[in-house]
C-alpha cells in the first residue's frame, strides 16, 4: 500500500461538482474559499512512488491511475490535497491532479477510505 487515508468530512458545496468528473481531497489547512468544494481527509504519508497502472480505491469502488501530475507527491503528503479526474488522461495537464480511468465517479461518504496500491 502506497498511501492510505479516510474521509472525515463532505464540504457543503460539493453537489455543485456533480457532472463535473473531478473532486479535491484537502486537509485541514484548506483555505477558506476552497473547504466547501473538498472531501477532508488528514495529511498522511505515501510510502513509496505514485505511478500510472497502479489502483485508487474509494472503499471497494477501484480506479487505474492513467497519469500522475507532478506536485502530487508533495502537496498529497505536505497538505492532504489533490484534485482527482476522472477522464482516463495519460498526459498529465495539471501538476497537482492525479487522473485515473474514466469511469463514474465514485459514492463518497464520511469514512470512505482512500488508498492506492501497486
Amino acid at each position: 500500500m502506497i498511501y492510505q487515508n479516510k474521509v472525515k468530512a463532505i464540504g457543503s458545496g460539493i453537489s455543485e461538482f456533480e457532472g463535473a468528473n473531478f473532486l479535491i481531497i484537502f486537509g485541514d489547512s484548506a483555505p477558506d474559499e476552497l473547504k466547501d468544494y473538498c472531501y477532508s481527509v488528514d495529511v498522511t504519508p505515501i510510502n513509496g512512488t505514485i505511478q500510472p497502472g497502479q489502483t485508487l480505491k474509494f472503499d471497494d469502488q477501484e480506479y487505474k491511475i492513467t497519469a500522475v501530475g507532478s506536485e502530487v507527491p508533495l502537496t498529497l503528503s505536505g497538505l492532504g490535497h489533490c484534485t482527482i479526474r476522472f477522464d482516463g488522461q495519460t498526459n498529465p495537464e495539471l501538476a497537482g491532479t492525479l487522473y485515473v480511468e474514466a469511469k463514474p465517479m465514485p459514492d463518497i461518504k464520511v469514512g470512505t477510505v482512500i488508498q492506492i496500491d501497486d
